[in-house]
């Protein structure tokens, strides 16, 4: 009678996510390099019309064309660079005014932490489109407004976890005994609070970045986000969405690109947070 390894199941589950990681990984720092290196990597600027519209790939064009001619190429490298960047833009000032304020909740409690909770709790209640396009309707649809508007609305979601996590933590022996030490509030918030709430800041870090990119893609997709001729992979897919009525899949391409982007920062973060619980 062979007697199976109890193990095994547990390895070719480790080995399987490793490889997911491992690509993961890859399609990362692929998006990153485009991103940061554009003029370099790309063999065509992102308005140069190089051949017909909706040319088939061949050995110059190795994605085709879009609907003007130009290189679907130089213009998924172009658009990484916007859409990533603008992304990390936005997910940077959520948490620099998430975090803060819900530090500032936790800190100074009372009618301070009633006021920004009830404020926060009634942008949350309404749609997030609907605030975003009734802002940029006012505003404009200029790459700042997009930014400050995406930024906003997300940095609520973040001062609830943060505010969340500051309230447990903030009644732990560690918190007591330094302020026992004479430590100011905000040093304390900041030293002792924060540190302590980085693992799940770090898990809804990504979150917040895949959500924000997929904002961003999703308004460009209407035509309100990053405006023409600036490369953005959302608004790619609208532009040549009439592609698939002469049989090409030219559109596929970008949302390709975006669904790689979003699958692959998620199983990033989960894996870091998994390495820093010590899983």
């Amino acid at each position: 009678m062979m007697l199976r390894d109890a193990t095994t199941p547990q390895k070719r589950s480790g080995r399987g996510n490793g490889i997911a990681v491992g690509l993961a990984a890859a399609f990362c720092l692929l998006f990153i390099v485009c991103a940061l290196g554009a003029e370099w990597v790309a063999p065509y600027s992102e308005t140069d019309l190089v051949a017909l519209p909706w040319q088939s790939p061949d050995l110059a064009h190795p994605l085709g064309t879009d609907q003007l001619g130009r290189d679907m190429l130089s213009r998924i490298i172009y658009g990484a660079r916007t859409s990533i960047g603008l992304s990390l833009a936005i997910t940077g000032i959520a948490f620099a005014i998430g975090v803060t304020l819900g530090l500032a909740a936790v800190s100074l409690g009372g009618l301070a932490d009633q006021a920004i909770s009830r404020l926060v709790d009634l942008f949350m209640a309404l749609p997030p489109l609907i605030l975003a396009l009734l802002a940029i309707s006012i505003f404009g649809t200029s790459l700042l407004t997009l930014t400050i508007v995406a930024a906003a609305l997300s940095s609520m979601r973040v001062f609830r976890l943060t505010r969340s996590l500051g309230a447990d933590i903030a009644v732990r022996d560690f918190v007591d005994v330094a302020r026992l030490r004479g430590e100011s509030t905000w040093w304390v918030m900041f030293r002792e609070v924060l540190p302590n709430a980085i693992i799940p800041l770090i898990a809804e870090f990504g979150l917040r970045f895949v959500f924000a990119f997929l904002f961003v893609a999703s308004l460009s997709f209407l035509g309100l986000g990053v405006q023409p001729p600036m490369a953005d992979w959302g608004g790619m897919v609208r532009e040549n969405v009439g592609a698939f009525n002469y049989g090409k899949i030219t559109p596929l391409v970008p949302a390709t690109c975006i669904a790689l982007l979003a699958i692959s920062v998620n199983l990033l973060g989960d894996w870091l947070v998994q390495k820093r619980r010590g899983a």
